[in-house]
This record gives structure tokens, sequence and C-alpha cells, in this order.
């Protein structure tokens, strides 16, 4: 492994890490503030239980992502000299508003963790939703920056120097709101079928079922909602690659050759020496209609796009794929799930239905891993497209293989002990909010 992978590397790995982190960071506090106003409203002892459960879940998940997180900023300069040398003046607005909405939500998650009883029931509630939306724009922000790489704006590029520079025409970019819809509504998806999932798991093994029953509702109609909204936010997003970064639709799609009514590849394993792709399902005309809402439009192929800027096409067309095909299998149960809720209430007592949640428990964080991976790697081979390349940006120190190994080892680590708290946190479940099967016997 050369210095430039492995720089590549250590940033995919850091990145793999975060996003998962930050997703949970930037949605739970939403469910812990629906708990928190069910308790206030009916003063069931349930939903305060539920409340300071998950607001122990948030309180981990945002002390690791602060901790990738701040990798993540270093790791920027260390690894991208050449991209941060020119790109920080630039973008680098959405970082320092993100810093601030993290202080913010910090402090907010300060006031709610340590605010019950002691503070004004409503307020406290306040500040919990306040550490949601903090969290959210946060995100949104970190993601504003990226979309700036996929289409970079607000500065002139003339010989070779970054002039007339405009960070706040950067921020917005042409890009930002469709990768920020986009993630967004992935977050709530992931979160809210993982959360779903791991309370579903509980109410099968038949521990604490009011407790788990009402959480579960509370993260299965979050993530249900989102899986729906998802395909939406998904044909914005594609249509706008399609307009701003053909090649990478090219690549999504292992579609070769330019031409009118292009069908849309599912599955199927790509050639790109033969340029063809075998085993696929094609059908006609989709793809046309998709990026341009006209089943005849001209859909442009990677033979308009010189060979030396091409994508990888493989890695890129299967991590959409797998992306797509979750976010489809998870629409599936959101609309079973509705159904039981409007029609078939029966279902909802149903063993099968939770196995589907519980099933469904990896699946969105599945999907947002291939998602930033077409992201990423379909911007190949540029670090801001068709400005700088990733190869120019990369740092010229030697030895990034063994930062590579030490940043494996230290992100395994974090993985492990957050596994292990996590897992502690719903066995204490199981001991402090273990509540009678009658719902009848519940005082308060």
């Amino acid at each position: 492994m050369d210095d430039f992978l492995a720089a590549r590397s250590q940033m995919a790995l850091s990145l793999g890490f975060h996003i998962i982190f930050s997703c949970i960071g930037m949605v739970m506090p939403f469910f812990m503030a629906v708990s928190h106003y069910y308790y206030l409203k009916t003063n069931n002892p349930v939903y305060k239980n539920i409340t300071k459960a998950w607001s122990k879940g948030v309180a981990i998940f945002f002390a690791t992502g602060a901790v990738s997180g701040t990798v993540l900023s270093f790791e920027l300069g260390l690894l991208w000299p050449e991209f941060m040398k020119h790109a920080g003046p630039i973008f680098g607005m959405p970082f320092s508003l993100e810093g601030t909405a993290f202080f913010i939500e910090a402090i907010a998650l300060g006031f709610f963790l340590y605010g019950w009883d002691r503070f004004n029931r409503w307020f406290h509630w306040v500040t919990g939703v306040i550490v949601g939306i903090s969290g959210l724009i946060s995100g949104i922000l970190v993601v504003a920056a990226n979309a700036w790489m996929n289409s970079p704006t607000g500065f002139d590029y003339i010989n070779g120097e970054y002039t007339n520079i405009d960070p706040i025409k950067a921020m917005f970019n042409d890009a930002w709101f469709s990768q920020a819809l986009h993630m967004s509504v992935a977050a709530f998806v992931a979160t809210g079928f993982a959360v779903a999932g791991v309370h579903a798991l509980m109410i099968l093994k038949g521990k604490n079922v009011p407790f788990h029953s009402k959480a579960f509702k509370i993260a299965a109609v979050f993530g249900t909602v989102a899986a729906i909204l998802q395909p939406l936010s998904g044909d914005i997003s594609a249509k706008d690659v399609a307009k701003r970064q053909p090649a990478k639709l090219a690549a999504m799609e292992a579609h070769f050759h330019t031409e009118k009514a292009a069908p849309l590849i599912i599955g199927g394993i790509p050639d790109e020496k033969t340029q063809t792709v075998k085993y696929a399902l094609k059908i006609p005309g989709l793809l046309s209609f998709m990026a341009h809402n006209d089943f005849n439009a001209e859909v442009k192929g990677l033979d308009s796009t010189p060979p030396e800027n091409h994508p990888p096409v493989a890695v890129t067309h299967y991590a959409f794929q797998v992306m797509v095909g979750l976010g489809m299998a998870m629409m599936g149960i959101a609309l079973l799930y509705f159904l039981a809720l409007w029609k078939r209430k029966r279902w909802l007592d149903s063993r099968w239905l939770l196995k589907l949640f519980v099933i469904a428990t990896p699946m969105g964080f599945i999907a947002v891993e291939a998602g930033w991976t077409v992201t990423e790697v379909g911007r190949q081979p540029w670090i801001i497209h068709n400005v700088m390349r990733t190869a120019d940006a990369v740092t010229p120190m030697p030895g990034i293989i063994y930062s590579f190994y030490l940043f494996t080892a230290v992100y395994v680590s974090l993985s492990i002990i957050v596994i292990f708290m996590l897992y502690r946190q719903i066995k204490m479940v199981g001991k402090l909010y273990d509540l009678p099967a009658d719902p009848s016997q519940i005082k308060g």
C-alpha cells in the first residue's frame, strides 16, 4: 500500500466510523424529546424512563462523535495539506459555524442531563429539543462543506490561483440542499430502524414489554416516515448529480455509452474493459426519466468523459445498488407498518412484524455507508470536482501507512468501547426500568 492509498484509506476509515456516530447524535435527541413530551403530558413514568435511557445513549454518541470529529478535522490538515491550503479560506465558514452549533449542543445536553427536577419542566424539555436542532444543523453544515467539493463555487480559479472568494456562496453551493436533505433523511431512517430494531428484539424476548413497546413505536414512526420520504430526496439528488456530475451518475448506473432512452440498470457486474454489464436487469428509458423527467432524454455515459477522469465504476455501482436495495427494503417495511396502523392493527402485536424490524436494524447504517461511498468514490479522481485532483492534494510526508494502522487500531478500540457501553446500558434498562406487565399496575 503506497502513501496515497494509505491516506485515502485512513480518511475513509475515519469517515466511516464518524458518520455512524453523527447520524445517531443528530437524530436520537428528537426521539428523546418526543418521549419527554409524552411524559410531561401524561405523567406516565414509562416515558420518563425511556427519556432517561435514551439521553444516556445520546451522551455516549455525543462523546464518541466529538472524538471522531476532532480526529477528522486534524486529518484534513495533516493528510491533505494542499487541499486545505486553497480550500480552507473558501469553505471554512460551514466548519466554523458547525463548531458553534456543536458548543450549543454541548451546553444544551449538559442542561438536559443534569436538569431533572432542577429546572422548570418545560424549560428542561426545550433544552432537549435544542440538542436535537443544533445537532441536525451541525450535520447539515458539514454536509454543505462536502457538497462544495462536489459543486465548487464562490471563487474564481485563474492561472492556478483562487481569487474573488465568497464564503457565503461557497457554503450555499448548488449541491448543498440536495445533499443535506438526502443525508438528513437518511440519518432519521438509519437511526429510527436501528433503535426500533433493538426495542423490537427486547419485546420478542419478553423483557420490559411496556417500556420497549412505547420506545419501539416512537422510533418506528420516525424511521418509517423517513423511509417513505427517502426516495423523494433520492430523486432530487439523482437529478442534481445528472446535471452537475454526469460521470458520477454514469458510474453509479454503470452507464458506459451516451444514449437516448437510457435504461435503468438493476444489479449486474460491470466490466470496464469491455464496457458492458453482465447479468443485469435493464428497464428501458427509466434512467432517462429519472435523470431528466423524459423517457427519451439523452443521458451521458462514461464515453463522454476522458478515461483519466473516470470514477471507479465497480465500487460506485455496487455501493449504489446496495444503498437503493436496502432503502427499498426499509420502505417496504415502512408501508407494512403504516398499513398495520391504519387497517391491520392486529399486525402490530405480531411477531413477524417485529422480526422484520429486528432484521432491518443494521440496514439503514449499511445504506448510509454505501451512500457515502457513492458520494466520495464517485467524485474521484477529484478532491475538488474539476479543479483539484486527489493525488495532487495528498501530503508529501512519508510513512502514512503506519498512521493508517494506528488509526485503525484506535477506531476498532473505540467501536468495542461503544458497543460495550451500549450493551451495558441495555442491560441496565432491564434492571432499573423493570415494569409490571399490566399497565394498570403502573403508578404515577
